[in-house]
């Protein structure tokens, strides 16, 4: 039996969803490409602008932060800026954050346009001399509300304004559906320029080495069996996502030792499994908006009893509770179908109804929603 103050974790920061490893493999190409894209911005100059696009899971985000990690290292000239897009979705919120990153705080809340704080923002960069180059991380959340573009126009034009500032972005896209080249308009495309970096899903092999890499790192030695290690990489390719595969042996292993088990048991992974699998669902629900969760709330309890759930019939019983807009509640709709969490589907038969199905179960949709 484990005793109370033994563990079976060597390291529990390897199982982290934003543990960034020493030794990053099967993203070598990736790596040294986008270090190109960035490097005129060591030197002072503008840094060229990349698109990073791939499944979630696929490692675009670890290696945006190895990156920054090393320009960190390496000179001061150039300021890395992460931004979460799931998170920080509009124009401002960006470049709140470009400015939190160079001043250290906040901008004021009080009375504070976007126009005001680009301006300090310009200011800064051009008295100091510095570089920035923005991440933009889940940039497709940015095409949802119809930010991108006002918000790449102003960063990437700002030279004309404010001669001596140099900007690049990284825009990091996890949605395959959405394509940057019909989303970005003339007067934005003439100076973004962007060079595509495609990040493909891990094969069975890349896969099995980075979780038996994290397993080494983070567990001790016969905590887990090949065997059990077989299924959480078996359920890992079956999610398409890695993070899910890493959630997995994280709770695992809680729950081993929750039982005061020496080692992780098939229960213990079946159990995990059970909460890992939906990890995708949690970061989507994160990222809505009130007005998008509860509309996601109504299909989710309308799904408990109609299978056949309509657009027409959702807008009536939406309509009824919230007044709101045709217009507005079909773009809603349409980003819950480009994250995933609906799936829409035309009925057959006369005329074009479109069905709402959503991807997860009712009840564990309205029970994450709580």
């Amino acid at each position: 039996m484990l005793m109370w103050d033994e563990t079976l974790f060597r390291d529990p920061d390897v199982f982290e969803i934003d543990y960034i490893p020493e030794q990053f493999n099967h993203r070598e190409s990736q790596m040294r490409e986008l270090a190109f894209m960035v490097r005129p911005g060591m030197k002072g100059g503008r840094p060229l602008n990349t698109i990073l696009k791939g499944l979630p899971g696929t490692g675009k985000t670890t290696t945006v932060r190895k990156i920054f990690s090393d320009i960190e290292d390496t000179t001061s000239k150039m300021i890395p800026v992460y931004v979460n897009c799931q998170i920080d979705n509009t124009k401002f919120a960006v470049l709140s954050q470009v400015y939190k990153k160079i001043t250290g705080h906040n901008p004021s809340a009080a009375g504070n346009s976007f126009k005001r704080v680009f301006e300090s923002v310009a200011q800064l960069i051009s008295e100091d001399e510095k570089v920035i180059i923005v991440a933009l991380d889940d940039a497709n959340y940015l095409v949802y509300e119809n930010e991108l573009n006002k918000l790449l126009y102003i960063l990437l034009r700002s030279h004309e304004t404010y001669p001596k500032t140099r900007i690049g972005v990284i825009t990091i896209i996890s949605d395959m559906d959405v394509d940057l080249t019909t989303v970005i308009d003339a007067r934005v495309s003439s100076v973004f320029c962007p060079t595509d970096i495609y990040f493909p899903p891990y094969q069975e092999e890349e896969v099995r080495s980075i979780l038996s890499e994290r397993v080494l790192q983070g567990l001790y030695p016969g905590v887990l069996s090949d065997a059990l290690l077989d299924i959480v990489i078996g359920h890992t390719l079956a999610s398409g996502d890695l993070r899910v595969g890493i959630d997995l042996l994280k709770r695992a292993t809680l729950n081993a030792e929750r039982e005061a088990e020496r080692c992780i048991t098939g229960k213990n992974i079946s159990e995990a499994y059970q909460i890992s699998k939906y990890l995708h669902l949690q970061f989507c629900l994160k990222s809505l908006k009130k007005e998008e969760a509860d509309i996601l709330r109504l299909i989710a309890t309308l799904s408990e009893t109609d299978e056949q759930l309509t657009m027409g019939s959702l807008f009536e019983a939406l309509h009824a509770k919230n007044p709101i807009g045709y217009t507005r509640f079909y773009e809603i709709i349409k980003k819950l179908d480009a994250i995933r969490l609906v799936n829409l589907a035309f009925k057959e038969g006369r005329g074009r109804t479109r069905l709402i199905n959503l991807r997860y179960e009712p009840d564990k949709v309205l029970s994450y929603l709580k």
